[in-house]
């Protein structure tokens, strides 16, 4: 299959190997970008008992401003996200493998006093509200923003591609500005979950499968359907 990989970059690339082990042509073409916030909210790293990562975009500009954050345990949304933890420097890292629902029940489980959430701009995660209560306060600071981009080289390819993938809502939405059902009547939309579905679908787009599972396994075994 043709699979347009609709994601931020680097993991656009990461998903594209993935895609050409499996046997299909990917076509790599964006329609956010990210960029790290310069500078952004101050903090005091000796308020912070934890950190709470739904999007791998946010990993390194936290890090990189606050590199004692280092030792603190980390609360990642996915194993994708915990593994790009890992990879930049966090030792204590736990994955909730599953979705922003989930990663609240394993920190809520581990107690921890004041949780800070690196985020965009714009965050779609509502992890500070599922969290703040009388025993854990949770705190959000933007590190990064999305911006959006023209997917030219899929737009230059619609007739030729079978199947889009679907990482994000914020994706969504910007793929659904970008295409009309009319000019992707035989594309099938797959989406790494519900919440990345309906923008879709709220657009009049009828091809849209969503993953049983929030990560990128079950992402690419909607393609075998």
């Amino acid at each position: 299959m043709r699979v347009w990989v609709s994601r931020t970059q680097p993991g656009a690339d990461a998903t594209a190997q993935r895609l050409r082990e499996l046997g299909h042509e990917p076509i790599v073409s964006p329609v956010l970008e990210v960029r790290a916030l310069e500078p952004f909210f101050e903090l005091d790293p000796s308020d912070v008992e934890a950190i709470a990562f739904t999007s791998q975009n946010a990993i390194e500009p936290i890090t990189r401003h606050y590199p004692e954050f280092l030792g603190l345990p980390v609360f990642a949304v996915g194993e994708a996200t915990a593994t790009a933890a890992r990879a930049a420097g966090y030792d204590d890292v736990c994955s909730a493998d599953g979705d922003v629902d989930a990663l609240a029940t394993l920190i809520a489980q581990a107690r921890p006093r004041i949780v800070l959430h690196p985020t965009a701009s714009e965050p779609a995660s509502e992890i500070v509200r599922l969290l703040n209560g009388p025993k854990i306060e949770a705190r959000s600071v933007a590190v990064y923003e999305t911006l959006a981009l023209e997917p030219q080289a899929a737009l230059a390819q619609l007739t030729a591609i079978d199947a889009v993938l679907i990482h994000s809502p914020n994706g969504a939405r910007r793929v659904a500005a970008s295409v009309t059902p009319a000019q992707v009547q035989g594309l099938v939309f797959a989406c790494i979950s519900p919440a990345a579905a309906r923008p879709l679908t709220d657009h009049g787009h009828e091809k849209v499968r969503s993953a049983p599972f929030p990560n990128e396994a079950s992402l690419l075994k909607l393609l075998d359907e």
